[in-house]
């Protein structure tokens, strides 16, 4: 006899673990199902940890619109339950005069996506802010910040558990088969394969999404799903530029992610990136011989470092919907009931702003999981 629950969650990255805590407290049997031995092992503890006010994207794309409300929310909560934080802003800088039309615009993007604290700064002004900073012109947000993401995936983690969800880890999704009013999931863990039915299956499984969408039976070419992979390297500088900067700093963004940027840690460390190259495959290793470009990037603002400064840190992985040269894509985050699949919710592409979307992303699928259940 199959076993019968209500929700299964494939994926525990920040974004299946606040999905899951959201639709555990609606008394739903919610089962996540996560092939490493724990949460939170890739993009989702591979990243910057920044809290992002919204500036970038377009004014009614789902990353501004979840960027804006899930970054509310994320302060909100970190107060709540004493996850470490700084609301500590940032800026977005240019070195030469043929950028400030370029910060000027970013100006403008963010006024139209509702931020309303944002203000253009002056060689001078910028100075006064950061005195370190070389650069022409810059653009503040007051609204962004860091956090200790590792400490927000473990208060999703435990919220859920709290509320009768389930893990299962070191546990991959093999089949996903539409039955009647539900689907058929077939697992293999240490035990062997064994099936399940799910009336609700939530496809999170970021640098795998497009993977189990295809799994489930979505043409992912046709529906444009298909991922591409986009790495992030880090850096770090050395420990005696700890009191270099107050704030974040970003250059102006590029095509493919928001530029080598310098961020402080919560323990007052010093990164640089990410960086943003494509490639074939998923791996977490750093290319030292990237030093050189990281180096040559960052020395345009803060010309005091030098290359022995830069030590390699991590890399992650970013699950891209927009290939090389493309345009913006935003999330997919959609049940595929008109492509015939009644109960199957695809997140795919959940990328940059991820983070900060999270509660938000949670709170827009518990709405779909209500409709489909209730």
């Amino acid at each position: 006899m199959l076993i019968k629950i209500d929700v299964a969650i494939i994926g525990a990255g920040v974004i299946g673990l606040a999905i899951a805590g959201e639709i555990a407290q609606r008394n739903k049997e919610v089962f996540i199902f996560e092939k490493n031995h724990t949460f939170g092992l890739e993009t989702s503890s591979r990243q910057s940890e920044v809290i992002h006010a919204g500036i970038y994207d377009p004014e009614h794309s789902l990353k501004t619109k979840l960027c804006i409300e899930g970054r509310n929310l994320l302060y909100e909560l970190c107060d709540r339950h004493d996850i470490a934080y700084r609301k500590l802003g940032k800026i977005i800088v240019t070195t030469n005069e043929n950028g400030i039309t370029k910060i000027e615009k970013l100006y403008e993007q963010g006024r139209r996506n509702g931020i309303e604290d944002l203000m253009l700064l002056s060689r001078t002004e910028l100075k006064r802010l950061e005195p370190n900073i070389q650069a022409r012109a810059g653009l503040l947000s007051p609204s962004s910040g860091i956090l200790d993401s590792h400490s927000l995936q473990k208060y999703f983690y435990r919220r859920a558990r709290a509320k009768g969800a389930k893990f299962v880890f070191n546990t991959r999704i093999i089949g996903i088969e539409k039955v009647g009013t539900g689907y058929k999931v077939q697992i293999r863990d240490r035990e062997g394969i064994s099936d399940f039915v799910a009336r609700v299956v939530i496809n999170s499984a970021g640098l795998n999404s497009d993977k189990i969408a295809k799994l489930a039976g979505i043409d992912i070419d046709t529906a444009n799903y298909r991922l591409h992979y986009c790495k992030g390297e880090y850096f770090t500088l050395s420990s005696k530029y700890g009191n270099l900067m107050s704030r974040l700093i970003y250059p102006i963004p590029e095509q493919a992610g928001l530029g080598i940027h310098v961020t402080l840690g919560l323990d007052g460390r010093v990164r640089l990136g990410p960086n943003a190259r494509y490639v074939e495959k998923i791996s977490h290793s750093v290319d030292e011989t990237q030093r050189e470009i990281f180096y040559n990037s960052v020395k345009k603002f803060l010309p005091m470092i030098e290359l022995e400064d830069l030590a390699p840190e991590f890399a992650g992985i970013r699950p891209k919907l927009q290939g090389p040269g493309e345009d913006f894509r935003d999330f997919v985050i959609t049940h595929e009931e008109k492509a015939g699949f009644t109960g199957l919710i695809n997140l795919i592409g959940i990328e940059s702003p991820g983070l900060t979307a999270a509660p938000a992303i949670a709170r827009n699928v518990g709405r779909m999981v209500d409709k489909l259940l209730n």
